[in-house]
């Protein structure tokens, strides 16, 4: 029974019913027309040959010469074929056969054999000769057999003839009448619905292994395949991949599967890097008190030593950087824990050139060290900012050391340039909230896109259906889709919790005419776009209409070995490092965080062998 639960087998089966029941058809119809091309062979034949009895008797009948005509008839029912030969005459009677026995009987005119030739017990005056045939059986179990009827009609030369045996105003002076046997058409006929049958075998047993081997090829390696892959990832392999370059929608499913596996791995490491960070913490929350201990001890005695050395400016300005940086110590802890349980910064108006000259003056000493030199640039009137001191500080000083651990000890520099920047808002503000308008939150945590939370939306084409994830950045497309469709086709789109259409068919987008989807982004509005693939037309009125934000730029670039670009898009997730064993991979994750909490963006360019620059836009409103 496992052999007929296999879809190969029974699409052998399928088809094979399906070759049976055309070719049988076929055979029916082919048969059929063979028997009659046959019958009709012989029915012409037979016609001949009464058209030639009947030609070759009319001298001897002229003269009336029976013994002739009785030879003639016995010689021409010798031929193969012929079962005899009979004349009627007006009356009905027999007065020629090849059977001795029926000459002198007579005939019942409304038979079957005779009915053509009469109706209503009146002659025709002529018969069609494709009514002149007819085929029947003596008894049931016998052969076939065709009947020719040829009528012998009166002429000028009859009735004008010595015997007088006929008058003028007779019109049809007797029927000669041959039956042939059909046994050689029969025997034919059997032979080709035989001949039919085996081809028909034949033909099934070739396709029916043709397709075995196809369906072997095209759909059970390839399913077998896919479960052998299946039952990988069932028990944890999700680095196995199905490697095909096929363009039907078997390769479509592999791809598909291989895309699934590849999003099931992403997903099983962030949900491995979140126990991570769920660790750390647990651990900051556990060691927060040990350490707060004994930098609360630093900071009384360094304190109280402060208070003692007001005369000697020099050490009293190193103990006022021990106070200063293990207060900023306590904090970098205590940020550390608030970071894990993404806690909201504590904001005050702060100048950047205070902070950055903060973070300086601590790495000071490595700076020297290292041989590395600080080139500062700020522009005209740099504005103060809404923020966090500490943590600013923080990601100003996690930058300054990854660009002296890029520089390394051969000596280099650092680039610090800020200055007040003005952005349009499209292709600059994160979609940070979106929900359908039942009130279900769109934003995908899990799938981020630039490490920013996506916008998971439902998505049907002609075909396919699943999920694309909308870039978060207002006026970008660097989307990210689930399913596969043409271009130009259309989507409708979904919330993903209810499933209410997002879709607005009023509305259409301005550039191709198609309809648009909307997102409701609470208190700020609605948020369209463009159901087309190959159009990229997005409008959010309410921040269109505040128009262009105003930013604080900061870059810090470095002269170091520089980063690879294919692990850009990687070095803000938690735990991941380019260090090596050197690096915790926390330093640019715990940055992320910050910039992110600030409403800020954070990007990074670097190149081989040629440095890496860090941008950081933060608001200058900032609410």
């Amino acid at each position: 029974m496992k052999l007929f639960n296999k879809i190969g087998t029974r699409l052998i089966l399928a088809v094979s019913f399906t070759v049976i029941i055309i070719i049988g058809v076929f055979a029916y119809f082919n048969i059929q027309s063979h028997s009659e091309n046959l019958i009709s062979e012989v029915e012409r034949h037979s016609n001949q040959l009464s058209e030639t009895v009947k030609n070759t008797m009319r001298f001897d009948m002229l003269q009336n010469n029976r013994e002739h005509i009785a030879r003639l008839v016995n010689t021409v029912a010798k031929e193969e074929g012929i079962k005899y030969i009979r004349i009627f005459n007006k009356k009905g009677e027999i007065i020629y056969s090849t059977d001795n026995a029926q000459i002198g009987t007579m005939l019942d005119k409304k038979a079957e054999s005779c009915y053509a030739c009469h109706s209503e017990n009146e002659p025709l005056q002529k018969l069609p000769i494709s009514k002149r045939t007819r085929i029947f059986k003596l008894h049931p179990d016998s052969t076939g057999i065709l009947g020719i009827i040829n009528p012998i009609y009166n002429e000028e030369s009859c009735w004008n003839s010595d015997c007088h045996a006929h008058s003028s105003d007779q019109t049809v002076l007797g029927v000669l009448d041959i039956t042939v046997d059909l046994k050689e058409v029969e025997r034919l006929t059997d032979e080709s619905k035989m001949d039919v049958a085996l081809f028909a075998l034949i033909a099934i047993l070739i396709i029916a292994i043709i397709l075995r081997i196809f369906v072997k090829i095209l759909i059970q390696r390839p399913v077998r395949d896919l479960v052998k892959a299946t039952n990988y990832v069932a028990v944890g392999n999700l680095s196995y991949r199905i490697k095909y370059t096929r363009k039907d929608e078997i390769g479509q499913l592999a791809d598909a599967f291989d895309n699934m596996t590849r999003k099931l791995a992403e997903t099983r490491m962030q949900l491995f890097q979140s126990d991570k960070m769920a660790s750390i913490g647990r651990l900051a929350a556990g060691v927060a008190h040990e350490i707060n201990n004994p930098l609360t001890g630093v900071l009384t005695y360094s304190s109280f030593l402060l208070k003692r050395v007001k005369n000697n400016p020099e050490m009293k300005a190193d103990l006022e950087v021990i106070v200063r940086e293990t207060k900023r110590s306590r904090e970098i802890v205590k940020g550390l824990l608030d970071f894990s349980r993404q806690s909201t910064p504590k904001k005050g108006n702060v100048g950047i050139k205070e902070i950055m000259d903060n973070a300086i003056a601590v790495i000071s000493n490595q700076l020297k060290i290292n041989h590395i030199t600080v080139e500062k640039k700020c522009g005209e009137n740099v504005p103060s900012i809404t923020a966090d001191a500490n943590q600013v500080q923080q990601v100003f000083l996690n930058l300054l050391i990854n660009a002296i651990d890029a520089i390394g000890n051969k000596g280099g520099k650092i680039f610090i340039v800020s200055k007040e920047i003005s952005l349009s808002p499209y292709g600059t503000i994160q979609i940070r909230n979106a929900t359908c308008p039942k009130g279900h939150s769109l934003i995908d945590e899990e799938h981020k896109i630039d490490g920013l939370p996506s916008i998971k939306l439902k998505a049907k084409s002609t075909h396919n259906e699943g999920f694309v994830h909308l870039d978060p950045i207002y006026g970008k497309n660097q989307h990210h889709y689930g399913i596969q469709f043409n271009e130009d086709e259309k989507l409708r789109l979904f919330c993903p919790q209810c499933g209410v259409s997002l879709v607005d068919e009023s509305k259409k987008s301005p550039t191709c005419g198609a309809p648009t989807y909307n997102l409701i982004v609470p208190e700020k509005g609605i948020i369209e776009g463009c159901t087309k693939f190959d159009c990229n037309w997005q409008k959010w009125d309410a921040v269109d209409n505040d128009g262009n934000i105003n930013f604080l730029e900061i870059k810090i670039s470095d002269t170091g070995s520089g980063i690879d670009p294919k692990y850009l898009s990687k070095i803000f997730d938690p735990f991941y490092s380019t260090k090596g064993q050197q690096g915790t991979g926390l330093g640019l994750s715990v940055i992320w965080g910050i910039i992110n909490n600030h409403k800020g963006k954070i990007i990074v360019d670097s190149a081989i062998n040629e440095g890496t620059t860090f941008t950081i836009h933060l608001p200058v409103q900032n609410d």
